[in-house]
């Protein structure tokens, strides 16, 4: 029999995107650094779990306030509860970037419905935000944002 999970599935079912991962761990580290293809699906299962941790913790800080729903000051406190406050503030900084980077596109009307966006523009939507991620892992800073002249095709509409 498989362990189950709390929802009732199988951890199998729980899973992130294995090309993604890759990606992201192979950009973090040297170039010279090669990765084993089991300590990839390692670290890949490290990253669910530490997920899984954090949203039953989350869940948890949810019903103590008997709330229905699970919002980012309960995240926040989850990560404090399981001993990884030191992150609280870098893991606010970048929430409220999302947040703020999420605002403009709504507002610009871009994502209405977010099928909207080319293939190429999602792409390059990614490497922005991936040099942004690398950029807080290195440095602690933030890469330099595109300006939306940049990011936007142009159109006559």
């Amino acid at each position: 029999m498989e362990p189950m999970d709390i929802v009732g599935r199988t951890k199998e079912d729980a899973s992130l995107p294995k090309a993604t991962m890759t990606k992201i761990i192979k950009e973090m580290l040297p170039p010279d650094v090669r990765v084993a293809r089991d300590a990839q699906d390692l670290l890949i299962e490290c990253c669910v779990e530490f997920i899984n941790l954090i949203s039953s913790e989350s869940n948890e800080v949810c019903n103590r306030e008997e709330k229905r729903t699970i919002a980012p000051e309960h995240v926040l406190k989850a990560l404090e509860v399981l001993g990884f406050g030191e992150y609280i503030e870098e893991v606010y900084a970048a929430y409220e970037q999302h947040r703020h980077e999420t605002m403009d596109t709504m507002r610009s009307g871009k994502w209405s419905n977010g099928a909207e966006m080319t293939e190429e523009e999602a792409l390059a939507e990614q490497q922005r935000m991936f040099a942004e991620a690398r950029a807080r892992m290195n440095g602690g800073g933030s890469a330099p944002k595109q300006s939306d002249a940049e990011t936007q095709p142009t159109s006559n509409s």
